[in-house]
């Protein structure tokens, strides 16, 4: 067990020291993205809480050597012996779960430091490209202003036009309010000579009714 532990720890120590060198590292990086494809991940956590429970074992072994020692008033080499192994294993297994918790949090964030570094090129990239448009759209921009000018000019005209029209309809209303008040004069004028011409055509009528009765009386 102590060997295994030797043999892992020592294992985590080389991947954090190729940490350091640049080819080495895009190796570690590339075999981490493996590890954490598919089922490794679950082997991984599976390793490290099993590693977990013996730390435990050991730490609650130790205890109980602590005790009868305690209890017994004098230690005894065994269990000084056994005291020394469940140490010096907790220690490396410790040691172990440390050094892993390490190499997977520098694997985040060198891929963090890489995506940051990709999104600054990216930036860059953006500004130099917007730099070089606005140098170039320089003339662009003056035929923009020129013809916003002109534009401006027709807006004036347009409202101007406008204001007119605004004027000549609200004089045409007018107008017409006055013709249709006067057409209104026009047909009461008309219905008082309707009502006239009635009456003296009732008149004509009374007056030829008189002489046709006349007119038979002096022929009889």
């Amino acid at each position: 067990m102590i060997q295994l532990l030797f043999t892992l720890i020592s294992a985590e120590m080389v991947i954090i020291l190729m940490f350091l060198f640049k080819p080495l590292r895009k190796l570690v990086i590339m075999g981490l993205d493996r590890v954490k494809r598919g089922s490794g991940p679950v082997i991984v956590k599976t390793v490290a809480g099993t590693v977990f429970l013996f730390l435990v074992f050991s730490v609650y072994s130790m205890k109980k050597i602590q005790d009868r020692s305690i209890d017994d008033g004098l230690a005894n080499p065994t269990d000084q012996v056994l005291m020394a192994n469940h140490l010096l294993e907790a220690s490396l297994m410790g040691f172990f779960l440390f050094l892993a918790l390490m190499i997977d949090r520098l694997h985040h964030y060198i891929r963090e430091l890489r995506v940051l570094r990709k999104n600054m090129e990216a930036v860059k990239k953006q500004n130099r490209g917007f730099e070089g448009s606005k140098m170039g759209g320089s003339e662009e921009l003056k035929a923009l202003e020129e013809d916003m000018a002109k534009l401006r000019t027709k807006v004036k005209q347009l409202e101007s036009e406008c204001m007119t029209k605004v004027k000549e309809a609200k004089a045409a209303e007018a107008n017409a309010v006055a013709l249709r008040k006067q057409s209104e004069g026009f047909l009461l004028e008309y219905d008082r000579l309707l009502e006239d011409n009635q009456n003296l055509r009732g008149q004509l009528q009374s007056i030829d009714r008189k002489l046709s009765r006349s007119d038979s009386k002096k022929n009889m």
